[in-house]
């Protein structure tokens, strides 16, 4: 048995599992809006790791006027002109509100670094200013829970073979992709560089074995609400596979723990 076979998981028992953790998100979002707090969550990872799959999840039934997802397209001539934070801090949570960043300022740390669109200085400045900018959030009252979604390679050529030919997901196509798995080792180094100088304390990275898409999926729900409180919380229902999320940290690097 593989390991991707160990962890599959039945549609019916997804779907129960699924059902019961999107009832604790309301829950926990109507607390989020009464209290007037404000969540951001960052979700980064390979390309078809699964981020949007996941996002979609999370949302699901959800408040559309209280929940954001942010997916910022290409910088504009102003972008590249200004604080290179700033456009992202446009689109931050105000109180009662949930936003999520399907990719972030971190595509300075993975596909600029990679691709070669920015300078090193600029990316050695960004590993070193990006922890000061969410311990500058967390200090002003948003919390910022952080999402590296990490697949094998043979997992990704099965997934973006698998997006070319499907007519219902072209959207998801991009000439980046086309280079993701020719400069693979490129990227595990970048993802290994971006984990270990921008995990901290106030922001910690959480690594994401997504093999798997639908644990992947629960286990990410059950670990998000973990992290918050809020009335009606089931902490049974909340269990998350530490084999699947767990808190990053150098070890993950010398013990083989990420996709290489």
């Amino acid at each position: 048995m593989t390991r991707k076979d160990g962890w599959h998981i039945s549609d019916d028992d997804y779907e129960k599992q699924l059902y019961g953790l999107h009832v604790q998100l309301v829950k926990f979002q109507r607390d989020l809006i009464a209290r007037g707090e404000r969540l951001a969550v960052v979700m980064e990872g390979r390309d078809g790791a699964g981020k949007d799959g996941t996002i979609k999840r999370i949302i699901e039934h959800l408040s559309p006027r209280d929940t954001r997802v942010v997916a910022l397209g290409k910088p504009t001539d102003r972008d590249r002109t200004s604080w290179y934070f700033q456009r992202f801090a446009a689109h931050l949570p105000a109180g009662g509100e949930f936003v999520l960043f399907n990719r972030s300022w971190y595509n300075r740390a993975g596909v600029e670094r990679v691709m070669g669109f920015c300078p090193d200085g600029e990316y050695e400045s960004f590993l070193d200013e990006a922890p000061q900018f969410e311990a500058m959030l967390t200090r002003s009252g948003i919390r910022v829970v952080k999402y590296y979604l990490d697949i094998s390679k043979a997992e990704q050529k099965e997934r973006l073979d698998a997006r070319r030919a499907d007519p219902l997901k072209q959207w998801k196509i991009s000439p980046i992709d086309a280079v993701a798995m020719k400069k693979w080792n490129a990227y595990s180094e970048a993802r290994d560089a971006m984990l270990s100088h921008t995990s901290h304390d106030s922001a910690p990275w959480h690594v994401v074995k997504a093999d798997s898409k639908k644990r992947a999926r629960l286990n990410v729900i059950r670990h998000l609400l973990s992290c918050v409180d809020y009335k009606g919380k089931d902490e049974k229902l909340l269990k998350v596979d530490p084999a699947i999320v767990f808190r990053f940290t150098e070890k993950a690097l010398t013990q083989d723990l990420l996709a290489h």
